[in-house]
């Protein structure tokens, strides 16, 4: 008799959310409290002289501030063995890696049974209140997911990416089971050794189940992008396959081959429609709803440096409306989107106050005491202390920190947040940037949100010769001097070097920090270089982070590629078709 599927009670969950966020500064005194009894034996906490105390005041008394520097040595101890509490009580099982885009190289990041719940507990509360304004019954996703190798650490322990960690965890296809959510490939072309081969069999299982498919996502808005250029190259060989009821031959792996023979059959009227259907399009404007009638809505993280690729979900999405997911790393979750309505560029993040203890160090410009000292007044620059989960104050920033389940203490997350407004007591927040992703050369300071208004300003001038700008970067060149701005782009197409020029000109002007203006204006920072790639570098880029044990899913474009990235700047170097100075200053 076959098992009757547990479908999640929605309006329960909405309900405990309801409840939890009114009381949100108890429930964190109770989290820090478990957090801090389960895993009090652990060789970290222990040498901080806590003693058993699990308050607020004495943890921050006691415990310090770190970065995932600080950690290493732990975590690195972890991952060699012997099984010992050095971070948590209870051994760690499994070792995350970040996704390496940020520093150039992926980070180790313990990852528990308890971290899995939390993740669990993410999904399932933005899954009640999206299925209350978007409902979806037993159909299926056409989710890009994807697991990178997992490996063995010198202690035995699996390493693999934080979304391979999650995708292969027995409870995973369970939760989305019960959210109706189930992923339309079969788990051979999930764990597809090859990403190539696993996106081609992805969007073929889409187009099987076509009429069947609800939603359509992916960890990041870049592979739902990604995964539709794709499929305007290879969309006349799907449909071939669908027509033949045979898989191309680019699929060598034979556990995927036997997985896919199992859905395809011959079925020259899908094929058919299909073709005729992208035939009829436009610029492929409004392919998804016109592959999948019955879409309902395009879900992933669409926020912080995944909004340059909105423009481009939009034109494939047509009117299907685009949700964005929720916001956490690789080192756990911070808050779900409740307001699933709201446009991807104006989410908010409410935080879940149970499933970690949350502190934020304030950014105010002026966070800056004067001192008085024998010689006379100076400066020096004092952090602020930081504020509670419901100390927080509406449209002020701040720096993450986080004290998570799975042995991280008062972690600096390095994520710049704004608080925009409270659901309750508890806060929601809205992505800034990266702390540490900055472009700089001299009292200048432009964000990766800075980078991205700059590009959108500029891009306009090419829209006009129906280009786009498919994917950018940037490094600040220090070599020069005085140092100077870097911007690469990859372009859809050829661009003459007038429009070039004037493109280069735009992103210079579009910087508006007050330190770049005036150390532009004398000659304190040289003249911006805009530097257009041949096309697939951003494809190069990719396959090299895939090569280090990377997954698509995972995957985030470097923004601003430090010294330290050699490795992908020798990518962007390599590949520059032409390059202009501006001359707008």
């Amino acid at each position: 008799m076959l098992e009757k599927m547990e479908i999640l009670d929605a309006e329960k969950v909405i309900k405990e959310f309801e409840a939890m966020t009114k009381d949100a500064e108890n429930v964190q005194k109770q989290t820090l409290k478990k957090i801090l009894e389960e895993n009090g034996s652990s060789e970290y906490l222990q040498n901080l002289g806590l003693d058993g105390r699990t308050d607020p005041e004495s943890f921050k008394a006691c415990v310090p501030l770190v970065t995932h520097t600080d950690l290493e040595p732990y975590i690195q101890r972890i991952a060699d063995g012997p099984s010992a509490p050095i971070l948590t009580g209870k051994p760690i099982p499994n070792i995350s890696l970040s996704s390496g885009t940020t520093q150039g190289k992926p980070k180790f990041v313990p990852f528990n049974d308890e971290l899995m719940e939390t993740t669990l507990q993410i999904f399932r509360t933005s899954y009640a209140f999206r299925n209350r304004e978007f409902p979806i019954q037993n159909g299926k996703a056409l989710q890009f997911i994807y697991s990178s190798k997992q490996t063995k650490t010198k202690g035995g322990l699996f390493a693999g990416t934080a979304t391979t960690n999650v995708f292969r965890n027995s409870q995973f296809k369970n939760a989305m089971k019960a959210m109706q959510s189930q992923c339309c490939s079969p788990d051979e072309v999930i764990f597809a050794p090859d990403f190539h081969q696993s996106l081609y069999c992805h969007l073929l299982c889409g187009l099987v189940f076509r009429e069947e498919i609800q939603l359509v996502s992916s960890t990041f808005a870049h592979s739902i992008v990604h995964a539709f250029r794709t499929f305007e190259q290879v969309w006349e060989e799907l449909c071939a396959d669908i027509r033949e009821g045979v898989l191309t031959s680019r699929i060598t792996f034979s556990s995927v081959r036997s997985a896919m023979a199992k859905l395809l059959k011959p079925n020259p009227e899908l094929a058919d429609s299909i073709h005729r259907k992208c035939s009829g399009l436009s610029n492929w404007y409004g392919l998804i709803p016109e592959l999948f009638p019955n879409v309902k809505y395009i879900y992933g993280i669409m926020t912080g440096s995944m909004e340059p690729y909105l423009k481009k979900l939009r034109h494939y999405a047509g009117d299907v409306p685009l949700l964005s997911a929720d916001y956490g790393s690789s080192e756990g979750w911070i808050g779900a989107n409740v307001n699933p309505k709201v446009p991807p560029e104006s989410t908010t993040y409410a935080v879940l106050p149970n499933i970690g203890y949350f502190e934020f160090i304030p950014l105010k410009e002026n966070a800056e005491e004067q001192v008085q000292d024998k010689v006379g007044a100076s400066f020096i620059s004092v952090e602020p202390k930081p504020v509670g989960l419901t100390e927080v104050k509406v449209g002020e920033e701040y720096e993450v920190i986080v004290t998570s389940v799975a042995g991280l203490y008062r972690y600096r997350l390095g994520d710049v947040v704004k608080v925009m407004g409270f659901h309750n007591s508890t806060p929601e927040l809205k992505f800034i940037c990266r702390r540490n992703l900055m472009l700089t050369v001299n009292i200048d300071k432009n964000t990766e949100k800075d980078l991205q208004l700059a590009v959108e300003e500029a891009a306009k001038l090419i829209a006009e010769e129906k280009l786009e700008v498919i994917d950018f970067s940037s490094h600040v060149d220090l070599w020069t001097d005085p140092g100077h701005y870097v911007i690469f782009w990859e372009i859809s197409g050829e661009v003459s070097d007038q429009v070039l020029k004037e493109c280069c000109n735009c992103l210079d002007r579009s910087f508006v920090d007050a330190g770049y203006v005036s150390s532009r204006k004398v000659n304190a920072i040289g003249p911006l270089e805009l530097r257009v790639l041949r096309r697939g570098t951003f494809q190069k880029i990719l396959d090299h982070y895939l090569g280090l044990g990377a997954a698509v899913s995972q995957f985030k474009t470097p923004r601003c590629v430090g010294p330290m990235n050699h490795k992908v700047l020798q990518i962007l170097c390599d590949n520059v078709a032409k390059s202009c100075f501006s001359t707008a200053f």
